[in-house]
């Protein structure tokens, strides 16, 4: 559906990009910046930045910027209109429904009908609680599990019918699509072609996205069936990566950010549980073991994580696994193990929320004390497997990219198995030489990118060769000149004040800038550009503004005014606040800062004018001297 323009105008005005992007995103607040890792790449220092001031944000890693709708789009994998409607219904705007044409109708993602099914399914299944059924057998199962009405409202919980197509039935019935169905994972067909429901006679826990969106589902059987699998999950969907997804995030992300820790856990209960209680940082893998891609989600919200598993072998196990994986994220990881046959779920129903806490006080470990603490008999007299057990605990340091913390997490090694720290260094070396090597060759072996295709390909952009030519046909990126660095300084100007008085006169920067470079063609496309939209708009009396760049249709002038637009520095506070000294900013100055950012342009556009009129007269003296 077409959305008005004045209607997208009133989300782009109601948008707050601080507001957006913190809830994705630990934002901390530095000079006049919101800064955080950057949730589009994976990186260890903060390189991305947010300006509420300028409504932009802006990553100086990945180059990743735009604006809060420009953010969602990114974050969220949707279309620009789809953005738009997810933030007009965060800020209670109303979108009226108009015709779209045929083209746009075409042009609607699949992944837009994909949330729309499952959002259909997730209020289908909880109906579901409401009828005999749902009543008599999934209600008293999660009463059992003690889930009182607001925390199955919350999670969205629910009940899937013991029919083999209920669901289907009635989906099909609202007129949804059954390949659309399918393509959710929510119907099967087999071989025959019978259609039949996924998930039959289980309750039902809804998997969201950060946005809190239903991407998947997870379905637990209420029968001792041994031929069924007690749980069963969604298959992997265009919205739906189980790799890359936390159950529980969307509900936990701001209480995350509070307590700057995460609590990680392994099944559904331990979360909805723990966040009845009042322990509500905390999330669980989807159906999957801890992936990459799930810490570095965490690592949006905290940098610190206390593994919650079971007691029993398989769950010692699986906090020994995900140790590293936290670890090479640069992340601080300390594990804690219930008693025997207790989970985080059943622990807290057994002890209640206070007992709970300091229990995890009081039993989190450093990775180091658990694993010593681990082996602890096995390596009392067995000096084989004593040093097995040192190989490896010198192995998870290394996953530690902080030379410091490794060095203390060393010395800690040593004075618990009681060896020498010097051995420790030496096979710390040896083992990180050999990974640097490994990695050498892996980059080494790696098979070249295929070019695209040439239906993938923008007009008038050609393959790249996979052979390198020729040295003479090689072509070289030009050296950036001078007058393209003076010409980005006086759009940058412009850009931040163009319609700010210059001090001591009746001009605007604009007037000034425009006036003074009247007859001066810029060399850089993008830049000229900027320029023509600045002098048309000052021509019919009206001076433009960053907002009129930041949403341009012009995707280069889009991108290139907010790269010049976002500051990645701001000039500390402490300069006045601890040592009286001041540091005036060029807003403060402008039309001294104006009239140097001209005069430069000028002087460059007259030395380059120079050096070309002397390689003319040189070429013609060479000429007539031969």
């Amino acid at each position: 559906m077409r959305i008005p323009n004045e209607i997208v105008q009133q989300i782009q005005q109601a948008a707050d990009v601080l507001d957006v992007v913190g809830g994705y995103v630990s934002l901390k607040k530095r000079g006049s910046n919101w800064i955080a890792c950057c949730p589009f790449h994976n990186e260890k220092t903060p390189s991305f930045a947010v300006n509420p001031a300028k409504g932009i944000y802006k990553c100086f890693g990945c180059g990743k910027a735009g604006d809060a709708v420009k953010f969602v789009m990114d974050i969220e994998g949707v279309s620009y209109p789809e953005a738009l409607r997810q933030l007009a219904k965060k800020y209670n705007i109303e979108v009226p429904e108009t015709e779209a044409t045929p083209e746009e109708t075409l042009r609607q993602n699949e992944i837009d009908s994909l949330y729309i099914v499952l959002n259909y399914a997730k209020e289908y299944f909880k109906e579901q609680l409401q009828t005999p059924d749902g009543q008599s057998i999934a209600v008293p199962y999660f009463k059992e599990r003690g889930l009182r009405d607001a925390t199955m409202e919350a999670f969205d919980l629910g009940y899937s019918p013991t029919a083999w197509d209920a669901f289907t039935k009635e989906a099909l019935a609202k007129q949804y699509n059954l390949e659309l169905l399918q393509k959710a994972g929510l119907t099967i067909v087999n071989e025959k072609g019978r259609q039949y429901d996924r998930f039959r006679d289980r309750v039902i826990f809804p998997i969201h996205n950060l946005s809190g969106r239903v991407i998947a589902f997870g379905a637990r059987i209420l029968t001792n069936d041994k031929n069924q699998p007690k749980y069963l999950n969604s298959p992997e969907t265009e919205v739906y990566h189980k790799s890359r997804v936390l159950y529980g995030i969307y509900q936990a992300k701001n209480a995350i950010r509070q307590a700057d820790v995460c609590y990680l856990a392994e099944g559904y209960m331990d979360v909805i549980s723990l966040h009845q209680a009042g322990v509500q940082n905390v999330v669980a893998s989807s159906g999957t073991s801890l992936t990459k891609e799930q810490v570095q989600l965490i690592s949006r919200f905290t940098k610190n994580v206390t593994m919650l598993y079971d007691g029993d072998p398989a769950g010692i196990k699986a906090a020994i696994r995900g140790t590293d994986l936290v670890l090479e994220e640069g992340m601080n990881v300390k594990i804690v193990v219930f008693p025997d046959n207790d989970d985080p779920d059943s622990y807290v129903r057994k002890v209640g929320t206070v007992a709970f806490q300091e229990f995890i006080q009081k039993n989190s470990q450093d990775f180091i004390t658990f694993k010593a603490r681990l082996y602890v008999d096995e390596i009392r007299n067995d000096p084989y497997r004593k040093s097995a057990v040192i190989k490896e605990m010198v192995a998870t340091n290394t996953k530690i990219p902080d030379p410091i913390q490794r060095a203390v997490f060393r010395r800690q090694i040593a004075q618990l198995l009681d060896v020498d720290e010097q051995t420790l260094v030496t096979e710390e070396n040896f083992l990180l030489r050999k990974q640097r090597t490994e990695e050498r060759k892996k980059a080494d072996n790696a098979p070249p990118e295929p070019p695209p295709l040439a239906y993938d390909l923008p007009d008038g952009v050609t393959l790249p060769q996979t052979d390198t030519p020729p040295a003479e046909t090689q072509v070289v990126e030009p050296v950036r000149s001078a007058v393209s660095y003076r010409e980005e300084g006086v759009v940058r100007l412009l850009l931040h004040y163009a319609d700010r008085t210059l001090e001591g006169t009746a001009d605007t920067v604009c007037d000034f800038v425009l006036r003074e470079l009247e007859d001066i063609a810029f060399r850089t496309p993008v830049y000229q550009r900027i320029m023509d939209d600045f002098r048309a708009a000052w021509l019919q009396g009206a001076v433009l503004g960053s907002g009129d760049f930041m949403r341009h249709t012009d995707d280069d002038i889009r991108q290139t005014s907010i790269d010049l637009l976002a500051e990645r520095h701001s000039v500390s506070s402490n300069w006045f606040d601890k040592f009286d000294i001041y540091v005036p900013h060029e807003s403060e100055n402008l039309l001294e800062e104006t009239y140097n950012q001209v005069l430069r342009l000028k002087q460059e556009v007259v030395r380059e004018k120079l050096a070309e009129n002397q390689r003319e007269l040189s070429t013609k003296s060479l000429v007539v001297s031969s």
